[in-house]
């Protein structure tokens, strides 16, 4: 069937006939999501790649790039090919075909071991902050080892950027909180901005490709904008939740709009969006970080940070694209060109068919994540995704 696609050509493709009737389908290219954390091995009850894949193809996802905070971390030879194993077995038990690549976590013991695993990761994974897991590097000298190694051998750095410091003079001033409106407060801006601001250099001085994920704040956005001007070789990803979500939804979702680094303002929304249409961020990145609901309902202080968004992401995006705020153009940029370039990623030829005028309410129930819920839940969006088609063959998002 010919199907048209984002920039008006045809290509055919073997969907079912239903599709020929309906007039505002359009086929685009295979999302990539270079921050998932599908939690194995260790928190199987969050997620697993068995859920994980049905919730990423349903959502238009044919690509992910997962997170090496697991228990235990993936940070050597020994843990990646373990993890490895662990994900192909469960992508073989339901014939999945997402494709996938793993980031490696950085340690004070492992700088001088991940070129040799160079060929078998996507990236390093820095957390200059604490979140969730145990991986932190936070010695400013371990920093500038690192930057330096990765510079050398042309390694993507992906940071954590919040500054451990920072987040621990938040602690002390909210010592006993229970209240979530707090953690916007604990986490501030300033962690953030002094984290970004101190990697940016890093990467200036070892000419260290830098990807920094999940920015949240308007002041990053500038930092970064200047330094792209700069001729620094640095990247940006924006989240969902920080796209969609800001500090007043605390007041209805409470825990369940808990992540790091937390909700900003509805101004910080908006220098989001801004940038996202002039090019200074480059990526989306859904951070899907899935818990369960109990765990989630946990009082602020016990409640672990992290949502799951892997499947409204591009609804989301599209729903945008149908109020007129940004074009199909920009969402195929910033959720699948600009990924592979950046970790000269090579996918195969996959595709999305998304019908423009489908309207559906996010609901709970809806979900195929293990953790069983959205933050979006309630929103109804314009826009949704039908299935995809890999190796020629046809997926649909919903059975």
């Amino acid at each position: 069937m010919k199907i048209r696609t984002w920039d008006n050509q045809y290509i055919d493709l073997p969907l079912p006939d239903t599709y020929g009737a309906q007039k505002n389908i359009v086929a685009l290219p295979g999302l990539i999501d270079p921050h998932v954390h599908f939690r194995i091995p260790g928190t199987e009850e969050k997620e697993d790649w068995k859920t994980g894949s049905k919730a990423a193809i349903a959502g238009g996802y044919t690509s992910v790039f997962d997170m090496p905070n697991n228990t235990p971390p993936c940070i050597n030879k020994t843990t990646l090919q373990e993890k490895t194993t662990l994900i192909e077995r469960m992508l073989d038990e339901v014939h999945s075909p997402l494709a996938f690549k793993l980031w490696i976590g950085a340690t004070k013991e492992n700088i001088e071991k991940i070129p040799e695993l160079k060929k078998d990761i996507i990236g390093i994974k820095v957390f200059m902050g604490a979140s969730t897991g145990t991986l932190l590097m936070d010695n400013p000298e371990m920093q500038k080892a690192l930057f330096k190694m990765a510079g050398e051998h042309n390694i993507v750095i992906g940071t954590h950027a919040e500054d451990e410091e920072e987040l621990k003079k938040g602690k002390e001033k909210y010592p006993e909180t229970t209240d979530v409106h707090d953690h916007s407060k604990i986490r501030d801006r300033n962690a953030a901005i002094k984290a970004v601001s101190h990697a940016i250099t890093l990467a200036k001085k070892y000419h260290t490709k830098l990807y920094l994920l999940h920015v949240s704040t308007a002041e990053e956005v500038a930092l970064i904008r200047q330094a792209k001007n700069d001729g620094i070789t640095v990247y940006a990803e924006v989240t969902p939740h920080h796209l969609f979500l800001s500090e007043k939804d605390y007041d209805t979702l409470g825990t369940k709009a808990q992540m790091n680094p937390p909700l900003r303002t509805e101004e910080d929304q908006k220098a989001l969006w801004q940038e996202i249409l002039d090019g200074t961020i480059d990526t989306i990145g859904t951070d899907h970080a899935p818990h369960t609901l109990e765990q989630k309902a946990l009082p602020y202080g016990q409640a672990p940070s992290g949502v799951p968004g892997i499947e409204t992401a591009l609804s989301l995006m599209i729903d945008a694209y149908n109020k007129g705020t940004i074009t199909l153009e920009r969402i195929v940029d910033i959720m699948h060109t600009n990924s592979t370039k950046i970790f000269s990623y090579i996918p195969k030829e996959t595709w999305i068919i998304v019908d423009l005028d489908l309207i559906k309410t996010v609901r709970d129930q809806d979900m195929y994540t293990k953790c069983g819920w959205s933050p979006f839940a309630g929103r109804e969006l314009k826009g949704w995704p039908l299935g995809v088609v890999i190796n020629n063959i046809y997926y649909p998002s919903h059975t």
